[in-house]
Parts: structure tokens; sequence; C-alpha cells
């Protein structure tokens, strides 16, 4: 089982090393990311967009652009478009995001004619290591679904249980997160929690066991869950954090980024292949280790 950044990393560089598909590639810190990748035996990749605005970034950042296929677009939405075609099309092709916004590259991935398109709702997938856990924590979602219902979580469930096998943890705990760990008829996301244990019982959700509702303590703090006379097996030890909305999901990854010193990787779930769409107050190395991550999931067979 994958434990940290850095054994995802080594992962990634066991396998057969795969292309990566930049949309619009003329990004400072996308292209840093993925030198970096480059360099150490992650990936090749092709760069989509304006060749002249590629090439500049390239040289400010004093890459060889001979390291790279660049396919000259200079428009954008068509950019995103053949970079989608050229990820659809190819066995071992996965996508990243550049300088464009990110409806425009979701639109051209989920176009129904060319796109990647599953039967699958896609979900943001956060990937965490933080000081203070005894394992790798995944969270979702805190950048695609707003206010997912039951259905939605579990999809949204399913496609973390996908990252997760690629991580190597075979029966990921999954905590559904609500503000306390009992069902509350006022309180939906307790409901929901409550529904989702049901349907995982019934083998409805597979590849996992589900918990809660588990208040955020509770889920990963073993002495918090004893402390409440929480009698769950998985208290204070999930491997998925299930958030009830956007908003908390948001928050939690952004307070572990930014108070708790925690290194990140995240992606796109749901679609034919892993899609590396990352914020763009993501270090350097989170972008890197997103692509990583990518390159594990890749891998999979959807």
């Amino acid at each position: 089982m994958i434990q940290s950044m850095e054994a995802i990393v080594k992962k990634a560089q066991e396998l057969e090393k795969k292309t990566l598909v930049v949309a619009v590639a003329n990004d400072h810190h996308v292209m840093e990311a993925v030198e970096k990748a480059r360099q150490n035996n992650i990936v090749d990749a092709i760069l989509v967009g304006d060749q002249n605005a590629i090439e500049e970034t390239l040289e400010d950042l004093d890459i060889d652009p001979l390291n790279y296929q660049i396919m000259h677009v200079v428009d954008t939405v068509q950019a995103c478009e053949e970079s989608v075609k050229l990820v659809s099309r190819n066995a071992g092709h996965f996508l990243m995001k550049g300088y464009v916004d990110t409806a425009v590259i979701l639109r051209a991935a989920l176009d129904k004619e060319y796109g990647l398109r599953t039967k699958n709702r896609i979900s943001h997938v956060s990937v965490m290591e933080i000081p203070t856990y005894h394992k790798l924590l995944i969270m979702s979602d805190g950048a695609m679904n707003i206010a997912p219902d039951v259905e939605n979580k579990q999809e949204i469930i399913e496609n973390a249980v996908v990252i997760a096998h690629a991580l190597g943890i075979e029966t990921p705990n999954v905590g559904c997160i609500a503000a306390i760990e009992k069902v509350n008829p006022k309180m939906q996301a307790t409901l929901d929690a409550e529904a989702l244990v049901h349907m995982n019982s019934n083998g409805k959700i597979n590849g996992c066991k589900i918990g809660g509702p588990f208040a955020l303590d509770n889920a990963i703090n073993k002495d918090a869950a004893d402390h409440k006379g929480i009698s769950d097996p998985m208290a204070g030890d999930v491997d998925i954090v299930l958030m009830p909305q956007i908003e908390s999901g948001n928050v939690f990854y952004k307070s572990m980024m930014f108070l708790a010193n925690a290194k990140s990787a995240s992606v796109i779930a749901g679609a034919k292949k892993p899609i590396v769409l990352t914020s763009r107050a993501d270090s350097t190395d989170s972008k890197y280790y997103s692509i990583a991550l990518s390159a594990v999931v890749a891998d999979v067979k959807i």
C-alpha cells in the first residue's frame, strides 16, 4: 500500500512511461511541474496551444523545447478539443489543464462525440499526506460537485475508490462526514450517510467499507472516537472522507494545505482517463504529485 507522495512518484516511475497532453501549455507553474515529471521519467509530454507562447514560457523557465512535441493551435477552445482527441485516441495518454478556464477544458473532455465521458459522474479527488495522520487521506469532493444528493455521492465514492485501489488500498474505509455522528432528520448529511451505509451493506456500493455519519474528529482521530463512545471499527482510521458538499470539501482541502503543511495530489476521476486539473494556488510540487498520481491511475482499467 502506498503511504506517501514520494511513494506515488516511485510507483509512477516503475510503470511504463505515459504521455501527458497539456492543453494550452503556456502556463509557467504547470510547465515547471511537467518538466519535473519529464526529468524524473514519469511522462513524456505533448504541449498543445500557441507555439510562440509555449516557446516563450519554456524560454522563461530555461526549458529546452526540443524535449517536447508542440502542437500549434492558437484558439484555446480548439486547443482543448485537439488535446482531448489525442488522449481519447491513444492508449497511455492522459490530460492536463494548462492556461485555460476549467469550464472550457471540461466541456471538451465531456464531449459526447470525441471526449472522455463515461456513464459516471466526474468528481475531484484529492490525496493528501498530512503530518498528523498515520496514512494517506483521500478527500472528495471539494471542487466539482456543489450539492450532491445520495445518488451523486454514490458515484463520488465509487470514483474515489478507484483512486484508492490504484494506490494499493484493497478495501478502503469511507467515512461520510457530517457535523455530528448521529442521524438527525433535520441534517441531510446524516441522512445521506445512513443511506450510503445501507447501500454498501446491501451490495449496491462495492470495493469499500462505508461508515458514518462521522464528525470529522472521530473519523480521523481514534482518541476522539473513543471519547465519544463510537464503536465503528473504522473510526479514526478512514482512508476516504466523503464531504457533504463542496464548501466543506474546499475548506478542508485548503486548511490542510495552508495550515497543516500537507502535501497533495489531485485528479478528476470518473472519465475514461484521469485529468490533471489543479488550482492556480497549488504549488509546483502539488502539480507534480498530481501528474504522478494520474500516471498511476492511468494504468487502471476503467
